[in-house]
């Protein structure tokens, strides 16, 4: 696994074994920076069910100001540490271990990513839930074509989703608030 592009293009980042985490493909990593270009720098950015923080460490790489890391998996931690601190990018992160449904009420971000694991149907619902209390500008699901995520949870509504493979990509934003253009 590598960076994609950024200030740490094509640095390679340490991954763990096994199927403890579901890396987000590389394509679909670029696809998805090339959509939030315009809103990277200088944002506040959330990886939430991190896994080593690719996405996070991607997010830095182009210009996010910090990023919050959510993981409870101790080897993901450990990776996500590691692959932090080979960039020098502790400064500009934090890393948050426990289950997300906890933590990710203490992360205040313009920007958060959710990539639950797919075989957890109800943590999607619970942490899209969560975030409609306090919603940030732009929430980005990570999920599998086969599961159906509504079109609005509390005020979050869907504006976008972007099939790539077997993962999709679900974008909500507050109505009111700036839509992801196609």
């Amino acid at each position: 696994m590598r960076v994609i592009a950024g200030e740490f293009r094509s640095r390679r980042l340490k991954s763990i074994p096994g199927a403890a985490t579901r890396p987000t493909p590389d394509r679909l990593r670029e696809t998805l920076f090339d959509i939030l270009q315009t809103r990277m720098e200088g944002a506040t950015f959330v990886d939430a069910y991190a896994g080593t923080g690719a996405v996070g460490i991607e997010a830095l790489s182009r210009g996010a100001r910090h990023a919050f890391f959510l993981e409870r998996n101790r080897a993901a931690l450990d990776a996500i540490r590691e692959n932090l601190a080979a960039l020098r990018l502790e400064h500009r992160a934090t890393v948050l271990a426990g289950p997300v449904l906890l933590t990710l009420p203490r992360c205040h971000a313009e920007l958060v990513f959710l990539d639950p694991p797919y075989e957890l149907e109800r943590e999607y619902t619970a942490a899209i839930e969560l975030l409609s209390d306090s919603p940030p500008s732009l929430t980005i699901v990570q999920h599998s074509i086969r599961l159906a995520l509504q079109e609005s949870y509390g005020a979050l509504q869907r504006t976008r989703l972007l099939k790539q493979g077997d993962n999709a990509l679900s974008f909500y934003v507050l109505p009111s608030s700036h839509h992801v253009s196609d």
